[in-house]
């Protein structure tokens, strides 16, 4: 199961994607709202979650969280107790961590990037405290994906399908989708 934080300000595209590219590859999705089951991404768009942020187990059978970028939605799960208990959680257990956009910069503030190779938006760069810049718009290292932003959220669904269910179900996804490479 994968859990995908949704606060006030979410970057629509960012979320989405992610969402049904799991899902389309069989992977349970449950989508978090912060502070409210509605939340209202940073383009206008209200999306209905699953469940709230309260209520949201944090058990063995989470196999990984995505943080959306977006502003404020970035700041708005920093500040979320809950999406931290989530980090923690999932890097205690060795779990997958999904960040894109803005939303690597808490990871940064956690200092859980140092050593790692991390992208994001361009200008956070100096909030990934201790991470190795990297070149591409996606990176894998460990139990953390990131990526740059809108722009390669598909891309950063099918890197995290690749994580979570294995290479040739990204790539059959890909294909399904039509999207080059």
């Amino acid at each position: 199961m994968v859990y995908v934080y949704l606060a006030e300000g979410f970057e629509e595209t960012e979320a989405i994607a992610p969402i049904d590219l799991l899902r389309r590859a069989g992977v349970k999705v449950v989508t978090v709202g912060v502070g409210d089951n509605i939340a209202v991404g940073s383009h206008g768009i209200p999306v209905v979650t699953d469940t709230i942020a309260q209520e949201a187990v944090l058990s063995d059978e989470l196999e990984a969280i995505v943080l959306p970028g977006g502003m404020p939605g970035t700041l708005n799960l920093e500040k979320s107790e809950y999406v931290q208990a989530a980090i923690d959680h999932c890097m205690a257990e060795g779990k997958l961590i999904g960040a894109i956009c803005a939303a690597p910069s808490i990871l940064g503030h956690k200092g859980i990037l140092k050593g790692r190779r991390a992208v994001c938006y361009t200008g956070f760069e100096t909030q990934l405290e201790g991470a190795e810049i990297g070149s591409g718009s996606v990176e894998s290292d460990g139990n953390i994906v990131t990526a740059r932003g809108a722009g390669v959220a598909v891309d950063f669904g099918l890197k995290l399908v690749e994580r979570l269910v294995s290479p040739e179900e990204s790539q059959r996804q890909r294909a399904a989708i039509l999207c080059g490479k």
